[in-house]
């Protein structure tokens, strides 16, 4: 298959130091955890388990990442775990 016709998907990730954001091109039909596979996000950020961690689409929490199938033009986000609950931040 042509890359041409293939997905592209966006892959973002950041800490308090640094942001990632790639293009990846992904086969029709894959899954957000394939899509993360195939960007190579993981090898660039030591830890970083693409395999468990939390990923949402444009803001939007996926509940299965290894069932839901990314769209063209997508933005898939790695978030990553909160250090301190906002409400305890907050008081």
């Amino acid at each position: 298959m042509p890359k041409s016709s293939m997905p592209k998907v966006e892959v973002a990730y950041a800490t308090a130091e640094h942001q990632w954001l790639m293009a990846c091109d992904v086969p029709p039909g894959a899954t957000v955890r394939e899509a993360l596979h195939l960007s190579g996000i993981a090898a660039q950020i030591q830890g970083l388990d693409v395999e468990q961690c939390p990923v949402g689409i444009f803001g939007k929490l996926v509940a299965d990442a290894h069932e839901r199938v990314v769209e063209a033009g997508g933005r898939l986000e790695i978030y990553r775990p909160l250090l301190l609950d906002p409400a305890e931040a907050l008081r």
